[in-house]
């Protein structure tokens, strides 16, 4: 069975790999935008528990990449969990920006407004959904709740201690923690605009979430153990979900700092609700002793859903049906995954510009973007500029606690720079070198130039590629991670990529650099020219790096 999965894995990743020369299925696929789902999932009836919404003082960039000025390690409070929420999920401002995005004239109206958010998402979907399974040393009544990224409120959906179900779906990694955070993928918020591409884009959106979460438990001194190899079947059910649908994708344990079994009825007052009786319209209720037992529970609560129309997607169902299969990789069983070395004579990059990095984590987040075509040059990016960023990204990435590496192993992916225009560098492409903070020349500027060779293989519109500095090339080695731990490894690789690039956007933002993380390039052309062909090392996900004009028409209510 295992073989067939991989199989099913190994043909889903060629045809996205190569869909910019062969289309994917559905051919002529028309987007309704008319009948598209709501950024915002929520559930109609449900409970609702305010969260804080004052952020506290975070370290800055510098601190985080140096270690230094940082808190000492503590327990998880219901402050702490509310800015990592909102900081990485929540909706922060409204923006509005004069950019090559066709949809623009549009988003003047309120009802296609955009809302920024702190972790970026392929088109702005943000099909992630986070759960909180609360337990009894929770700070609020145990049970299950959603987090209304909209509202910035936790919906209770179960009242009662179910986190048993997500311990014995995690095992032992869970530790003695008696509370969970959730996240699961709602195909239809993504697949609606990308259809068959949606599994490509939403598992590295997970990523990305999981790299500002690294970031700020660093910050706030929490820890963060990100599980990703567990069988996520018995949590679906205990959400209710439809897995082909929705389904769980990853798992944190938390530890609170202080146990307080009865510390969340103050949130709860005038909910009507305790611990002897359940909402109206389909929630459960799960009594203390005597009660049904936890495997028979259930989100009763069914989810707004927009949509009058949901389509299925024959090429994402049967990847995550493949992907799905829990990860039981030996020990040290990726170590052989990493990239290989790249030889040739290296070429130093400035030191990073720490004083660039100067800006805190909170700030960072709350006015993070995507440059959707708003490159202009002059000024040039600096090779001082680009090396801070590439040092940042690929700086303290940690591996999930579960997919048999310590969290020092070497990294799954490897950053290659197409340096376009950058003052400091001659044209061409290059393997970025952490280890030394070095760039590896890898082939020389293409005939007729970088930016037309660039343009070339970028098949939208919305970026002028004679104005970016750089395009950085997240890599990696699929089969060999595929070999390593399975089907899941694809989850995994993605899962990387997505939190590189998370760290990239955070460092351009530091220094007030634009970033756009792009999917849009012919990969095949791209990797013939970091010579990559013949390999097991692709480009997977594209960075463009470069400045923005200082005088912008842009306009951010911030809330």
């Amino acid at each position: 069975m295992q073989q067939e999965a991989l199989a099913v894995v190994r043909e889903y990743a060629e045809a996205v790999f190569r869909r910019a020369r062969v289309p994917m299925e559905p051919l002529n696929y028309e987007v309704d935008w008319a009948d598209q789902p709501s950024r915002h999932t929520s559930y109609p009836g449900a409970p609702r528990v305010p969260l804080p919404v004052a952020l506290p003082d975070l370290p800055t960039l510098r601190d985080l990449f140096t270690g230094e000025h940082l808190p000492p390690p503590r327990g998880w409070s219901l402050d702490s969990l509310a800015t990592l929420l909102r900081l990485s999920y929540g909706v922060l401002d409204r923006r509005l920006t004069v950019n090559w995005n066709q949809d623009l004239a549009k988003r003047a109206h309120f009802e296609h407004a955009v809302w920024g958010r702190g972790t970026a998402s392929g088109g702005g979907m943000y099909p992630v959904e986070l759960f909180l399974v609360a337990g009894p040393a929770a700070p609020l009544l145990p049970g299950v709740y959603h987090y209304g990224t909209g509202q910035h409120v936790l919906e209770r959906l179960v009242l009662g201690d179910v986190s048993g179900t997500v311990r014995a779906a995690v095992g032992d990694r869970a530790g003695n923690a008696d509370s969970f955070l959730v996240a699961s993928i709602r195909f239809w918020k993504n697949s609606f605009k990308y259809n068959s591409f949606c599994y490509h884009v939403v598992t590295q959106d997970l990523g990305a979430l999981l790299g500002s979460w690294d970031l700020l438990a660093r910050a706030l001194g929490v820890p963060l153990p990100r599980l990703l190899g567990f069988d996520p079947t018995p949590v679906d059910r205990l959400l209710g979900f439809d897995s082909d649908r929705e389904s769980v994708f990853a798992v944190v344990p938390l530890d609170w700092a202080d146990a307080h079994p009865d510390a969340g009825t103050c949130l709860d007052a005038g909910s009507g609700l305790d611990r002897r009786t359940g909402p109206d319209g389909g929630g459960r209720v799960v009594g203390p002793a005597g009660a049904r037992p936890a495997a028979e529970v259930h989100v009763g609560y069914p989810a707004f859903e927009r949509s009058r129309r949901l389509r299925d997607f024959p090429a994402v169902t049967g990847v995550h049906r493949a992907a799905a299969a829990p990860a039981d990789p030996a020990p040290d069983a990726l170590a052989d995954a990493a990239p290989r070395d790249v030889s040739g004579d290296p070429l130093a990059l400035p030191a990073p510009q720490l004083e660039r990095l100067q800006r805190p984590l909170s700030t960072v987040l709350t006015t993070r973007s995507s440059s959707f075509g708003r490159f202009r040059r002059p000024p040039e990016l600096t090779a001082a500029d680009l090396g801070t960023t590439l040092a940042f990204a690929t700086a303290g990435r940690h591996h999930p606690a579960d997919v048999g590496l310590p969290g020092d192993a070497p990294a799954l992916t490897r950053l290659w720079v197409f340096a376009n225009h950058v003052d400091g560098l001659d044209a061409g492409t290059y393997a970025y070198c952490s280890r030394q903070h070095a760039l590896l020349p890898a082939a020389a500027e293409p005939d007729g130039g970088m930016s037309a060779f660039l343009q070339q293989q970028y098949f939208l519109t919305n970026y002028t590629m004679g104005q970016v500095g750089a395009v950085l090339a997240i890599a990696g080695r699929l089969d060999a991670v595929l070999d390593a731990v399975g089907p899941r490894g694809y989850r995994i690789l993605n899962a990387e990529i997505g939190a590189v690039a998370q760290r990239a956007y955070c460092a351009a933002t530091a220094q007030r650099l634009g970033c756009g993380a792009v999917l849009g390039f012919d990969n095949v052309a791209m990797d013939a020219a970091l010579g990559l062909t013949g390999t097991d090392e692709r480009t997977v996900l594209f960075l463009l790096l470069g400045r923005h004009p200082d005088g912008a028409a842009d306009l951010v209510y911030r809330l």
